[in-house]
């Protein structure tokens, strides 16, 4: 495993039903197919020595003594293979007979799991059979040399190096109410295998997704299913193969019903849901009976999975988010207004996204509370570096909320300033730009005062992580709407809203989605803007990539290098990555000061940064670690 990857494979072979030395043949093929493809771990489907299917076969010592001896050659096979193999059959042990699973590895059989629960309803007769295993007690098992721990175990790989804790369940034990699958997980198996085999009706794929969706939140865990496929007697019923990877309630890799894909192979992010766990109320109990089990370090180069290229903008439901997202800001500053009996706000309008964004949410919220739109008051305050475009694109969107508009210039005032300072107007450097942000900010306050409003803040979580923001220019205001929404995120909640409400706002809100973003303190070229933010610090939908596993998971950066090089191959080369990457981790250490007294402001989402509850950092944090540690 290396940056936290364990390659996990479901495979579903062609069986003959009670036919163990064809079908132990099949899982031979199976494992060195394994092997090529570099898995870690692999299960395979419920009882697959045998077949799920023998029915009153099972009462025949032949085939469980042959499903044995094909057990102990598939031990003897993987010699010199260096990944684990989940393999079902029935075993008997003190006069019972168990369905389970034996972990295999190299050589060794390191523990057989028996199954708790054998159902026998509908189409089951599981207990009919087999025996449901309730010892609580550790006990082991002769096993044709070797004695053997049987029962309830937790694996774990014996090299710090490769942190994965696994466990295997047997049948029935995903699906019922019983407790066991949440206790591998608090006894700190990140990873559970669930080998089945389950008769295909209708609805099934659904109930089957919905169980394993819901067992891996709550357990905050990785579920590895393989159900039973070709070759399972057909007499009454058909078993399609269905294959799902799940990884804390995401679907990471699946194979539907009658694929005819005998393998599934993903990798799942280890420290993701270890990370998970430390920063939620996980309980963890780790008093299992453990067995270790040597570690395999390899170094693959290939991710076989996909992350969101934009984490706080995923494509799955965005319409439903942007609603949810935009009611929460609405809310949120209605309550404010409310509470400090305000009538009025104060936005600073430029005619870029995140002004626009925070002007949206105060007329939501102005309707929410039922107080006139005129109310608020929409300053625009053209400069030095003010373009036509967003001048009249702020305007206009003014316009069509039936806002009030105020038109300020304050090149005078700068100009003013520049001299009570000696700044040569020609010198284009940090001072000028922030005297520009400060002298609106002062405008917005003192307006505020006059019709005692609240001078609502525009800057987004984007520019709240990497500092990108003057000090006490447009980083303040008096409550921030748009604080924990990035930059990507804010792109498609104004396009949400453009799509919603349709004429001539949606192509006001679209020419305000075509413009590029900047901060527009330096003087435009032939009246179009010259200074482009993502030019200067980098693209945002890299530095939101890196500033969402970074908070959200505490990943180091080699694996944020690692995952985002997986992501966006195909938009940016490595060198590029590595050097927005540096400049995020410098920014986001160096910048604490500027959101150790950020304005109050609404938390949307998982990754927020308010000082109060979301992230308690020093202003003078020393950054050089995360820089030396990074290995490109």
């Amino acid at each position: 495993m290396k940056n936290g990857f364990v390659r996990v494979g479901s495979f579903t072979p062609d069986i003959k039903v009670a036919n163990c030395k064809y079908n132990s043949e099949q899982i031979i093929n199976y494992m060195k197919e394994a092997a090529n493809a570099n898995c870690d771990i692999v299960v395979f489907p419920e009882l697959s020595i045998t077949g799920y299917t023998c029915g009153d076969l099972f009462f025949q010592n032949t085939l469980i003594n042959s499903a044995k001896e094909e057990i102990i050659n598939i031990k003897n096979s993987s010699a010199g293979i260096d990944c684990v193999f989940i393999v079902g059959f029935p075993l008997k042990f003190k006069n019972n007979l168990y369905n389970v699973a034996a972990v295999i590895s190299n050589g060794e059989i390191y523990g057989i799991v028996p199954a708790h629960f054998n159902p026998c309803y509908g189409e089951f007769s599981d207990g009919r059979y087999f025996t449901d295993y309730s010892n609580k007690e550790q006990e082991y098992i002769s096993f044709g040399d070797s004695v053997i721990p049987f029962g309830d175990m937790i694996f774990t790989f014996a090299n710090e190096e490769f942190n994965v804790s696994f466990a295997a369940q047997v049948g029935e034990e995903i699906f019922n109410n019983t407790s066991i699958k949440k206790k591998y997980a608090e006894d700190g198996a990140t990873i559970i295998l669930n080998m089945a085999a389950r008769a295909h009706v209708i609805g099934a794929t659904e109930y089957v997704e919905s169980m394993l969706k819901a067992s891996s939140s709550v357990c905050c865990c990785a579920n590895v299913y393989c159900e039973a496929g070709d070759g399972e007697s057909t007499t009454d019923c058909v078993f399609a193969g269905k294959k799902f990877i799940y990884e804390n309630s995401k679907l990471i890799a699946s194979e539907k019903p009658f694929s005819n894909n005998k393998m599934l192979i993903a990798d799942i992010d280890v420290d993701l849901l270890l990370s998970e766990r430390a920063f939620t109320s996980f309980k963890n109990n780790n008093n299992a009976f453990n067995v270790l089990l040597p570690a395999y370090v390899k170094n693959k180069e290939d991710i076989l999975r996909k992350y969101d290229k934009l984490p706080f903008a995923p494509e799955k439901d965005m319409t439903k988010r942007c609603e949810e997202i935009l009611s929460i800001q609405a809310h949120a500053l209605k309550k404010r207004l409310i509470h400090t009996n305000c009538k009025s706000a104060v936005v600073g309008l430029s005619g870029g996204l995140d002004s626009t964004l925070a002007l949206i949410a105060t007329v939501e919220a102005f309707d929410l509370a039922g107080i006139d739109r005129k109310n608020i008051d929409c300053i625009t305050m053209p400069c030095f570096g003010t373009s036509n475009r967003t001048y009249n694109n702020a305007c206009k969107l003014c316009d069509e909320f039936g806002c009030k508009l105020t038109e300020i210039d304050i090149k005078e005032a700068v100009l003013c300033h520049f001299k009570d300072i000696n700044q040569d107007v020609n010198n284009h450097d940090v001072t000028y730009e922030n005297s520009q942000a400060r002298e609106r900010t002062q405008i917005l306050m003192d307006l505020a005062n006059q019709k005692n409003g609240l001078v609502i803040g525009t800057g987004d979580l984007s520019e709240v992580a990497l500092g990108w923001a003057t000090y006490n220019g447009d980083h303040m205001s008096m409550y921030g709407i748009n604080g924990d929404i990035s930059k990507t995120l804010v792109r498609y909640m104004v396009k949400y809203y453009a799509d919603k409400k349709g004429g001539v706002l949606k192509e006001v809100l679209y020419d305000i989605l075509d413009t590029p973003v900047s901060p527009e303190l330096l003087p435009p070229e032939d009246g179009k803007i010259s200074q482009k933010t993502e030019d200067i610090v980098g693209p945002y939908e890299l530095h939101d990539f890196f500033l969402y596993h970074f908070k959200r998971y505490g990943f180091t950066p080699n694996k944020i290098f690692t995952i985002a090089k997986h992501t966006f191959k195909e938009d940016y080369s490595e060198e590029i990555i590595s050097k927005w990457l540096k400049i995020f981790l410098r920014r986001f250490i160096t910048q604490q000061f500027k959101r150790s007294c950020m304005p109050d402001g609404v938390k949307v989402g998982s990754v927020a940064l308010s000082p109060r509850g979301e992230l308690k950092m020093p202003s003078d944090a020393d950054f050089s670690i995360w820089l030396e540690s990074f290995e490109f």
